[in-house]
């Protein structure tokens, strides 16, 4: 205050120039004018520190707004401000609502939104594994085994997702009791009768989805192939290459599984439910706060009444894979990969006595026909 006054004073006597008068209180021209226009209109008591909270506030409320808020927060206790006011404004268009930041605000206010710690940023890793860029619906669907969980009744519940990437449409949410072949295998073939054939699936190196045999192949990989489906899995402890899907599946245990169901088939009532609300009423961020369900479309290969017949280069050699995953050259015998039993692969020779075998669209190892071994093919 003293300063102000002596520079009022100074400014008053007319013996320096604003610039000089300036340059010795280190301020501003813009400042020393302000000084002096609240010093003419209200004397010295104008140079005393004025409140800077605003005249008229934006982001005001009234309690019915907020209640109105506060009542759509607890329908939908997992979802944040934004996507809140997107389905506020599709389900009541005529309600003029407050933009996400003042949503956020009030919902902070009433105690309904929850802080959590963040992690010390870290660079993201790079990967050499090149993966199929999902332009269109059923370019690419992605599939896992959410983390299994105990149920109230005692057993544990291993909740198998099927989603499509592009459109971020869930295909299938399933509580089963294991992660065995055979039950996977009858849920996917129900979302390939719904929905058509992809042209990828993505998954991760698990079972039942991988295998620790050539080319990481499994039973339910090689059922893929024969379908014409490309078989892609992510580098080993690379989820982040699956983002999407995990943090569809951290949304679906916080509202489905915390607390956990009675019994399975009470967890799939919640799974269902979850399904209904994430494709046709949740916006997603991605889809520019659109639904799943606007996005996705059939494919239009359908799944065929029969496995259809492999059809190899006249000029491969065929090999019928025996029950034991073995298979015969000259008149010998030579393991290749359980996962192959009845199946037909085919040897094209690439170098002299150097053979790449393949099945159905895939190249699955190389044989060395003077060492009588097979070798893993290197990872792209």
């Amino acid at each position: 205050m003293d300063l102000r006054r002596e520079f009022v004073h100074d400014a008053m006597s007319e013996r320096y120039s604003m610039t000089e008068l300036c340059a010795t209180y280190t301020i501003s021209r813009k400042t020393g004018y302000k000084w002096l226009c609240r010093f003419e209109q209200g004397g010295r008591t104008a140079l005393h520190d004025q409140s800077r909270r605003p005249h008229h506030s934006p982001e005001a409320v009234s309690d019915a707004m907020a209640d109105a808020l506060v009542e759509a927060r607890q329908r939908k206790p997992h979802w944040g401000a934004r996507k809140l006011r997107k389905w506020l404004t599709k389900t009541r268009p005529r309600t003029v609502w407050p933009g996400r930041s003042t949503i956020h605000q009030v919902l902070k206010q009433r105690g309904l939104v929850r802080t959590s710690r963040r992690g010390v940023n870290r660079a993201p890793l790079l990967t050499t594994r090149t993966l199929t860029a999902a332009m269109h619906p059923n370019d690419v669907w992605t599939i896992d085994f959410k983390g299994h969980f105990r149920l109230r009744s005692g057993p544990r519940c291993y909740p198998l997702t099927l989603r499509d990437l592009a459109s971020r449409y869930t295909l299938r949410c399933d509580a089963l009791p294991g992660e065995q072949t055979v039950a996977t295998q009858e849920r996917v073939r129900r979302a390939f009768a719904a929905y058509g054939l992809p042209r990828c699936i993505r998954s991760d190196n698990g079972k039942p989805f991988a295998s620790h045999g050539f080319a990481g192949l499994s039973r339910l990989a090689v059922w893929w192939l024969r379908l014409g489906i490309q078989v892609e899995r992510i580098a080993p402890g690379r989820p982040d290459q699956n983002g999407s899907h995990e943090r569809f599946h951290r949304d679906l245990k916080a509202q489905t599984a915390r607390p956990p169901a009675q019994h399975l088939r009470a967890q799939q009532g919640r799974f269902d439910r979850f399904v209904v609300e994430y494709n046709e009423e949740r916006p997603h961020e991605a889809l520019a706060d659109t639904v799943p369900a606007d996005h996705y479309r059939v494919s239009p290969r359908r799944l065929p009444p029969r496995v259809p017949a492999l059809d190899y280069p006249k000029h491969w050699e065929p090999r019928l894979v025996s029950a034991n995953g073995m298979i015969g050259w000259r008149n010998r015998p030579a393991f290749l990969s359980a996962a192959l039993a009845g199946e037909t692969v085919a040897f094209d020779e690439v170098e002299d006595g150097v053979w790449t075998v393949h099945f159905a669209t895939m190249p699955i190892a190389r044989w060395l026909e003077r060492e009588r071994r097979f070798r893993a093919l290197r990872a792209d």
